[in-house]
């Protein structure tokens, strides 16, 4: 049987029961092939869509349905972290080629992190999360269960890319490749940002926010079957439109939403190049 029937399977044991034999076995091969890269909770299809993979997020489920709380401690005892014991953290060797800068970073097992990852501390990564080689995770940023984010991508500090795990068909989180995060940016519940897109710092995107283009005189906004899509080479910022009427007009009050200014051109691309010395 395939991996997707045996986990289907496994989720079809009724809730209380005691857990096949299997079961540790299975999660585990589940988590390794993930981190592995083998396969991915989400995939992009030939017409550049991308859509959750139903199972191998109803898998991670299972890794917290039949784990039990166990102490993860390190030996010395000095910080005390207690979970299911199968999500213990990843760890690593040179041989990866990921670099977890000391300082109190984390990434969750059943994460994968390619050659060439940065983690500045303190940052996290949850399990599921897929983030491609060359890429900037910086101080307390955070990667979301499943969350996609592409190669040379920079995560600036307090970024936060959230995840999708539940419901398992729901639109994962991607950020593509050559991506640039601002700081304090929030991209949450199924938002796709396209290859090279700058977010200025304090950008926030969720599937509820409308997305004004004033280069190309138009709104960007979540459907019933798709996605909140930011272009590819769009430059976001921060932006407000005021209200229309009653009391809050009388306020002259406004609401936050984000405004693409301009598409990246090579002022922007001179002005993001920095990053490439940290490396």
């Amino acid at each position: 049987m395939t991996l997707a029937t045996r986990i289907a399977a496994l989720a079809a044991v009724a809730p209380g029961t005691p857990a096949p034999s299997d079961a540790l076995t299975l999660i585990d091969e589940l988590l390794t092939h993930l981190e592995s890269g083998i396969i991915r909770a989400a995939e992009r299809d030939a017409a550049g869509r991308w859509h959750a993979v139903p199972w191998v997020k109803q898998g991670i489920l299972l890794a917290f349905r039949f784990g039990v709380i166990a102490d993860l401690s390190a030996s010395s005892g000095a910080f005390s972290f207690v979970d299911k014991h199968t999500m213990p953290p990843r760890r690593f060797a040179p041989e990866d080629g990921v670099r977890i800068v000391p300082g109190g970073s984390t990434v969750r097992r059943g994460a994968y992190l390619a050659r060439g990852v940065v983690c500045m501390p303190p940052m996290f990564v949850n399990v599921g999360a897929w983030i491609g080689a060359g890429t900037m995770v910086d101080s307390h940023a955070l990667v979301g269960s499943c969350a996609q984010v592409g190669e040379r991508v920079h995560l600036s500090a307090a970024a936060q890319i959230g995840g999708v795990l539940e419901p398992v068909g729901a639109s994962p989180v991607v950020i593509e490749d050559d991506v640039v995060v601002g700081g304090n940016c929030g991209v949450y519940e199924g938002t796709v940002v396209r290859a090279r897109a700058v977010l200025g710092a304090g950008v926030v995107l969720t599937r509820g926010t409308p997305v004004f283009d004033l280069v190309k005189e138009t709104v960007y906004r979540a459907t019933a079957d798709r996605p909140l899509e930011i272009p590819a080479d769009a430059v976001v910022v921060p932006g407000a439109r005021s209200v229309k009427g009653g009391w809050g007009a009388e306020q002259g009050l406004s609401l936050q939403t984000p405004v693409i200014v301009k598409y990246r051109d090579e002022r922007t691309d001179l002005a993001t190049a920095l990053e490439s010395w940290l490396r």
